[in-house]
C-alpha cells in the first residue's frame, strides 16, 4: 500500500480517519479498502486517550470495513479477547442502566433518538471510568457494566443519576434511567459473563423506575461503609429460584419517592 503524502492526507475529510485525538491529530485513514486493511492491522499499536476514544475508533473502523466489503473476523476476535482480559473475575458487582419510557421517546423523537442514545451512553461511560468500572456491553437502551468492588459501583450510579438530572434533553424532556446493582460470582467466557447473578442483575434493574437506583442485599453487605438506603423488602423475580432482598439507595440531592417496584413480586 503506497503511503499517503502530506498533501493527500490534508485533502481527506475527518470522516476518512478512524481516530482523531483531542489535539486534532488524525490517525488510521480508512478512505479506501487498502487503508482499512492497514488500519485493522495497526489498530492495536495506536495509543488511545481513553477507552471511549478506542470504542469510537473501533466503531468507525468496523463501519468502514463493512462499506468496503471486508470481513474483519480476526480483528473482532482479537478485540474481544483484549477486552475480556481486562474484565474482573471472582466476586464482582454488576451495574445495569435502562432508559425509562424508551418506546415513547423513540416515537416522539424519531431520528433524533439515536443522538439521545449516544449522549446517554457517553454520560454513563464517563461515570463508569472514574471509579474504575468496565463496560461489558451496550445493547438497545441498556448499558451493562462491572466493578471489582461494590462501593465504586454505587459511586458510579450516583454520578449517572446526577448527570441525567443535570443534562438538557431534546424538547426539555425529563429523560431518566433506572439503575440496578447486584453482586455475585459469575463465570467469564468468550461470550462474556455467565451465571444466575447476571440474570438477577438484569431483573433487579428492570424492576426499578426512572431516576431510581436499587441494589440487592449482596451489594449492601459488600459496602465497606453503610450507604443511606431504604429496605423495600424481599422480592421474587421471574426465572430466579430464591427471593432477593432489595434496597433503594438514596442521596439527599436525588429523588427518593417512587411507586412500588415494577416487575417483582413481594415474597410472602
Amino acid at each position: 500500500m503506497p503511503a499517503l503524502s502530506a498533501r493527500e492526507r490534508a485533502r481527506l475529510p475527518d470522516s476518512a480517519f478512524a481516530y482523531i485525538d483531542s489535539t486534532g491529530k488524525r490517525r488510521l485513514p480508512i478512505h479506501d479498502a487498502s487503508h482499512v486493511r492497514n488500519a485493522l492491522a495497526r489498530f492495536g499499536q495506536v495509543h488511545f486517550e481513553d477507552e471511549a476514544a478506542r470504542d469510537r475508533a473501533r466503531s468507525r473502523l468496523l463501519r468502514a470495513a463493512k462499506k468496503h466489503g471486508i470481513m474483519p473476523i480476526g480483528f473482532i476476535s482479537s478485540q474481544l479477547r483484549q477486552r475480556q482480559a481486562k474484565l474482573p473475575t471472582g466476586d464482582v458487582t454488576f451495574l445495569l442502566t435502562d432508559i425509562e419510557g424508551s418506546t415513547e421517546l423513540l416515537g416522539a423523537l424519531g431520528d433524533e433518538y439515536a443522538g439521545l442514545l449516544d449522549d446517554i451512553r457517553r454520560l454513563v461511560r464517563a461515570a463508569l471510568r472514574g471509579p474504575g468500572g468496565h463496560e461489558v456491553s451496550a445493547r438497545g437502551d441498556d448499558v451493562f457494566a462491572v466493578f471489582e468492588e461494590a462501593a465504586p459501583a454505587l459511586e458510579a450510579a450516583f454520578a449517572i443519576q446526577r448527570g441525567m438530572r443535570d443534562a438538557s434533553w431534546p424538547g426539555g424532556r425529563d429523560v431518566r434511567l433506572r439503575i440496578g446493582l447486584h453482586r455475585g460470582r459469575p463465570q467469564l467466557n468468550e461470550g462474556g459473563y455467565v451465571g444466575i447473578s447476571v440474570h438477577a442483575a438484569a431483573r433487579i434493574c428492570f424492576a426499578a423506575h426512572g431516576g431510581q437506583t436499587i441494589m440487592s442485599a449482596a451489594v449492601r453487605s459488600a459496602l465497606p461503609e453503610p450507604a443511606e438506603s431504604t429496605s423495600l423488602g424481599s422480592f421474587r423475580f421471574r426465572g430466579l429460584p430464591e427471593p432477593i432482598p432489595i434496597f433503594q439507595v438514596e442521596a439527599p440531592d436525588l429523588p427518593s419517592d417512587f411507586p412500588p417496584l415494577r416487575s417483582a413480586v413481594p415474597a410472602s
